[in-house]
């Protein structure tokens, strides 16, 4: 009776060993630095692309007026018409106030994409970035509030640690860290949740299954790129194409962590953004969505050294295993 009461007393260690090492075994920074600089390349070309309707979306008097995205916007929230209200009596009108948050926004996305003080940067760029949102509001879609949330994980994570100004001048640590570990495995479990939500969602209609949502999708004007309306004879198609989004996306929690799958799983997450960049205009989102599969999944994050054997002493924590070795 011995043994199966020992077995039973290591179990819990045992289950907490497996826990640490999940969470917190040292890892490189690698895959959150690739976060830091794509997500912050994309923001940069996305606030090119915006910076010609800047005054149209977020001025006073544009396409909506003050009043109205006030109106509109969820309460709670900073947007510029707080921080105009409150400069006007300096004599600050909106134009400069707008011009200067904009600036702003730039200059910290330009730090975070340099690695400059990163995690300065990205609170900077986030806290810029929730005003710009809030306050047009009404031109949000998914890519925002995957963006804000990306802006935000980057504040607490060492994502400066790596391939950053930081590094070079010897403000961020070397080498591996449970926290660049810790983080990554939020990074990983959040996009998890998304995937599978997201998947589960479209799975509970009909229209992803018979067709419907590719051939709405493909052929409204709102999203139209191209004359998809050959699909029309060749249903199974639009089926088919349904099925494999449903496929990719529920299987996203299970087939993403296998190193048999991964691959594959991170290749087909990818190309179905790429399609919904080249096939519905949403580049941005494309993008953003790609960088972060990417960053998560496709860069090493494991030492260089060798990692402890599946063989290591039964109940040890990484830490106390780790001291053991050396």
């Amino acid at each position: 009776m011995a043994a199966p009461r020992a077995a039973t007393e290591r179990w819990p260690a045992r289950a907490w060993a497996a826990v640490e090492r999940f969470a917190f075994a040292p890892a490189s920074a690698a895959p959150l630095a690739v976060l830091r600089i794509g997500l912050a390349s994309v923001l940069l070309i996305q606030a090119a692309m915006v910076a010609p309707a800047l005054f149209d979306l977020y001025g006073r008097a544009g396409i909506l007026q003050t009043p109205l995205v006030d109106a509109l916007g969820r309460p709670g929230f900073v947007r510029l018409s707080w921080l105009i209200d409150r400069l006007a009596p300096l004599g600050i009108g909106d134009v400069p106030i707008l011009v200067a948050v904009g600036a702003f926004y730039v200059l910290a996305l330009v730090a975070l994409l340099a690695g400059w003080r990163a995690r300065v940067a990205a609170a900077a760029a986030w806290s810029s970035h929730l005003m710009l949102m809030m306050t047009a509001d009404s031109t949000n879609y998914g890519v925002d509030q995957f963006a804000n949330i990306f802006l935000f994980y980057l504040m607490w994570m060492p994502a400066g640690a790596a391939l950053s100004l930081d590094r070079w001048l010897g403000r961020a640590p070397i080498g591996p860290t449970s926290m660049a570990r810790f983080s990554l495995r939020v990074v990983q479990i959040h996009l998890c949740v998304v995937y599978l939500v997201s998947g589960l969602g479209k799975a509970l209609g009909e229209q992803w299954w018979n067709g419907d949502a590719i051939w709405r999708t493909l052929n409204l004007p709102d999203y139209r790129q191209y004359d998809f309306t050959w699909l029309a004879h060749y249903p199974w198609l639009a089926v088919g194409a349904g099925w494999m989004v449903l496929l990719v996306e529920t299987g996203y929690p299970v087939m993403i962590w296998p190193r048999r799958t991964r691959r594959l799983w991170v290749a087909a997450t990818v190309g179905l953004h790429v399609g919904i960049a080249a096939f519905m205009g949403l580049g941005v989102f494309g993008a953003i969505m790609s960088v972060l599969t990417l960053s998560a999944f496709a860069v090493r994050a494991e030492p260089r050294e060798s990692m402890p054997s599946e063989a290591a002493a039964p109940g040890l924590s990484w830490s106390a295993e780790q001291n053991l070795r050396s």
